[in-house]
């Protein structure tokens, strides 16, 4: 079968993969629309297997705060380009919203990821494929309080909520 425009840009629109990536997936299975999926996510695992051992050391802290609960989670790329990216910001962002819900990282790991159909972790991989960097969650904290407020400062943001250096504080208080 031919691998046409039209149907390496709907895979495209459905994984987000590249456009020569989209069509050797295609070509490779006959144009058949699932299977070309799998075979992407199969590429997409060894890709970000081979790039999980370069280093990442630049990234962003992004926090999100929710009355009594607040979190703050480090997301590392291998370059500063890839972390003023609007979908690294986004992605941090999104991890920040999630740690709310999460109790550490390895939690933050499996919660479901909004409208993928993958969890935190398995996202991250797929960004790591799409994007073509090593990324890495390299840490999160979480505070609450029973009665009082939890705050955020972020110092230098690039965006709201985003920055290089987050710092979240509880206050318990009682209802006297």
């Amino acid at each position: 079968m031919s691998v046409t425009a039209a149907l390496v840009k709907e895979l495209r629109e459905k994984s987000g993969a590249g456009m020569m990536d989209c069509k050797k997936a295609l070509s490779e299975t006959d144009g058949d629309m699932e299977a070309a999926i799998d075979w992407l996510r199969t590429k997409g695992l060894a890709t970000a297997a081979k790039k999980s051992g370069r280093i990442a050391s630049e990234g962003l802290v992004a926090f999100a705060v929710d009355g009594t609960r607040g979190a703050l989670i480090e997301l590392n790329a291998e370059t500063d380009f890839v972390a003023r990216n609007t979908e690294f910001q986004e992605f941090a962002s999104t991890l920040a919203t999630l740690a709310l819900a999460a109790d550490d990282i390895e939690a933050l790991g499996g919660v479901d990821y909004p409208d993928t159909g993958r969890n935190v972790s398995e996202e991250l991989t797929h960004k790591i494929a799409t994007i073509g960097e090593n990324m890495s969650l390299r840490r999160m904290e979480s505070v609450s309080v029973g009665s009082g407020s939890v705050v955020s400062y972020m110092h230098n943001s690039t965006a709201p909520g985003l920055g290089r250096i987050g710092v979240l504080v509880a206050l318990e208080s009682s209802a006297d």
